[in-house]
């Protein structure tokens, strides 16, 4: 008996969250007693799993599987977590993973939570913590199906390296038809997606018109990090909707967030509250932002943007 996890993968390439549900696995599998399976679905180096604790991998080639199918893909996991007798199962809180986690606790009769932050408190009752309402309060809830589903809140436990390695082996599936077919796929290919962000820089209506937003680009590429916008800003147009982050779009929790020219309505500061360092950029003393930020900054971004990019490239510049 083995803790299973589902390690995302994309063009071949292992996710930065499919390496945290392999870390947090492995913390579960000490307390267990036991040691963690990984399912790769169409994925490379799948042996790499073991430098985060997988000690083995089952490995499924399927060109049908190229593509997310939440059916398909519950109904795989759901094949592997029995023919390994798990009893805890684990996913990422991707929005694939959200989507296909319903599907396989059903599958299994398996009890789901969702949002969890920390390595279980008790595996005997099985008790995890999770946010709750909005990230507003934690939530200290017991499992007690006897096979246990836990979603991982992204960046909420890192990653872990360890020294162990991993046997990988074929695994192959029967897949179930699913009544849904995808057309196309269309991702931006160059740039650093907000789910696997380290860092995100989010901006606003104060940037006065899409036509500024080449300094958000600029001092997101400085970072490594991923651009966002506000709900207002995607609703004008000036940016795409798959940049809008907030309680009504995608969800932040980023290590370091840097919102420039936004109020901080409640929505998008419900949305972004799982990010640990928050920067605040704003002309606006008052922006209810700021009550929410580590760090703040009462300034025009126009001339604090520059500034910042400014620095960043000459600290850069001396340590690389």
């Amino acid at each position: 008996m083995s803790v299973l996890v589902y390690t995302e993968s994309e063009k071949g390439k292992f996710k930065k969250a499919a390496l945290e549900v392999v870390s947090y696995a492995k913390a579960i599998a000490t307390q267990l007693g036991t040691t963690v399976t990984a399912i790769a679905i169409n994925a490379e180096h799948s042996e790499s799993l073991g430098n985060y604790g997988a000690t083995k991998v089952l490995s499924i080639k399927d060109d049908t599987l190229n593509t997310f199918n939440a059916k398909k893909y519950a109904s795989v996991i759901a094949q592997a977590a029995k023919n390994e007798d798990a009893k805890v199962v684990v996913v990422s809180a991707s929005a694939d993973s959200k989507y296909l986690a319903p599907l396989l606790a059903v599958g299994l009769e398996a009890g789901y939570v969702s949002n969890v932050v920390a390595a279980p408190s008790s595996v005997s009752p099985f008790t995890v913590k999770r946010s709750a309402f909005t990230n507003k309060a934690f939530a200290n809830t017991e499992i007690t199906t006897d096979v246990k589903i836990v979603g991982l809140s992204n960046n909420s436990f890192g990653l872990v390296e360890t020294e162990g390695t991993a046997t990988v082996e074929d695994f192959s599936a029967t897949l179930p038809e699913s009544g849904v077919s995808v057309v196309s796929v269309d991702k931006a290919t160059d740039k650093v997606t907000i789910a696997d962000a380290e860092t995100v820089v989010s901006a606003g209506r104060g940037m006065k018109g899409p036509e500024n937003w080449g300094m958000i680009e600029e001092l997101a590429e400085v970072l490594g990090a991923a651009t966002a916008c506000s709900k207002p800003v995607s609703d004008l147009g000036w940016r795409p909707h798959g940049e809008h982050v907030g309680q009504t779009g995608k969800p932040v929790a980023s290590n370091l967030y840097i919102a420039i020219g936004i109020s901080g309505a409640i929505q998008h500061l419900a949305g972004i509250n799982s990010s640990k360092v928050k920067v605040v950029i704003n002309t606006d003393p008052e922006a209810p932002f700021f009550k929410a930020a580590d760090y703040g900054v009462v300034g025009d971004a126009f001339t604090v943007v520059p500034q910042l990019i400014e620095k960043l490239k000459a600290f850069k510049a001396q340590n690389a």
